[in-house]
């Protein structure tokens, strides 16, 4: 697709930076995103503006106004928006030109400056904070900035909730300093499955440890918020979460995570030889197509190491039967609920920004930081199709 305005466009930028100098430069940079925007919005729609051809994938829907902070100062930009656009992935058009989590993208600055500003800074922190900012910050310019910030994330993580029928939850660690040493810090995140069989994340909290008083209180969070009508609560076998689910959520049925079972086995396996042929026992229980076939298979797995293994064959009678509760549920839903990995892979996510902070002057910047990650992954998964299938459920 030919753009017959290119080269008089790059003639008036040309002109505007002669007449102009230095103190055009922002504006030029605006009229040449702007235009390259527009080119990549017809490249998308494969078409150009009023064309018509049978190729075309939706409609331009005019422009929406933004101001993008740059090292050039604030420019005015009109970015594209379409209408009809159906993309393979699910996904809206958005200009690559633009980055798109522009709050985990703040949160994360914010968590290195502060880190800059509470002396707690290297010559690595103050190599990125260059990086991402190209400048120095001041701890009002922090202060100002976060206030802004934590405003939107805290009715993020406050918002109302209603029926949740699966609620998925994990923790994860990272390094905060607190005091006049650095601990790891427990970050605490749910997920759920709504009605319509999409995906959100509910919130997060950051605590000292995974300890039950923390849990209970994040939990008991998510029912004063409106979140009702769980039928099945899916995690690790963490003592704190356990009683503080059975605390907060009594009587909704619990699945313990198959992956994790299948590590926590490995521990009461005494040979090491052994442990591929333990984990294939297992493997035939949960693939098993119906509840009694797999009870049946954990009963001939358990006779087998009662003898050879006699501490794996009890742990197994006590633990096994707490990653099958997931077949009384349909069974097109089971691949997805009868581990955590949804979570886990919520969990790289956040590692892969968290890592560039490295260590988090408080437990606050951390929250900030994973708020904003987590609140842009839930709206993305909210423009996607189902995550399961909850027709006639």
């Amino acid at each position: 697709m030919t753009h017959p305005t290119d080269s008089s466009v790059l003639d008036d930028l040309m002109e505007l930076l002669i007449q102009h100098g230095p103190d055009a430069m922002a504006l030029s940079f605006a009229t040449l995103l702007n235009h390259a925007m527009r080119i990549e919005r017809e490249q998308v729609l494969a078409a150009a503006s009023h064309q018509r051809t049978d190729a075309r994938r939706g409609y331009a829907n005019g422009f929406k106004p933004k101001t993008l902070d740059t090292r050039l100062g604030p420019i005015k930009l009109q970015v594209p928006q379409t209408r009809s656009y159906a993309d393979p992935h699910g996904d809206p058009f958005y200009p690559t030109a633009l980055e798109r989590g522009v709050r985990s993208e703040r949160a994360l600055i914010l968590a290195i400056a502060e880190m800059y500003v509470q002396g707690v800074s290297t010559r690595k922190v103050t190599a990125v904070m260059e990086k991402l900012c190209g400048l120095e910050v001041t701890s009002m310019q922090v202060s100002r900035a976060a206030a802004q910030l934590d405003e939107q994330l805290d009715a993020w993580r406050n918002r109302p909730l209603g029926q949740v029928a699966y609620l998925i939850l994990d923790a994860r660690y990272e390094k905060v300093r607190h005091g006049f040493s650095v601990v790891s810090c427990a970050l605490l995140t749910a997920i759920g499955v709504l009605p319509t069989g999409k995906r959100i994340i509910l919130g997060a909290s950051v605590s000292l440890s995974e300890a039950e008083v923390h849990w209970r209180g994040f939990l008991q969070s998510l029912k004063d918020r409106g979140m009702h009508s769980t039928k099945l609560v899916v995690s690790d076998d963490h003592a704190g979460l356990k009683a503080a689910r059975q605390t907060t959520l009594p009587g909704v049925p619990w699945q313990r995570c198959q992956f994790h079972l299948m590590q926590n086995a490995m521990a009461y396996v005494p040979k090491i030889a052994m442990r591929s042929q333990a984990a294939q026992g297992m493997n035939r229980v949960f693939n098993a197509d119906d509840r009694a076939e797999a009870d049946r298979r954990m009963g001939e797995l358990i006779e087998l190491y009662r003898d050879s293994a006699p501490r794996l064959a009890a742990w197994m009678q006590e633990s096994l039967p707490e990653g099958l509760t997931i077949f009384a549920f349909p069974a097109d839903h089971r691949k997805r609920l009868r581990t955590t990995n949804v979570q886990e892979r919520l969990n790289k996510e956040i590692k892969r920004r968290t890592r560039v902070a490295t260590l988090f002057p408080n437990e606050a910047s951390l929250l900030r930081l994973a708020s904003a990650v987590l609140s842009e992954i839930s709206d993305e998964w909210e423009t996607q199709r189902p995550y399961l299938n909850m027709e006639d459920r």
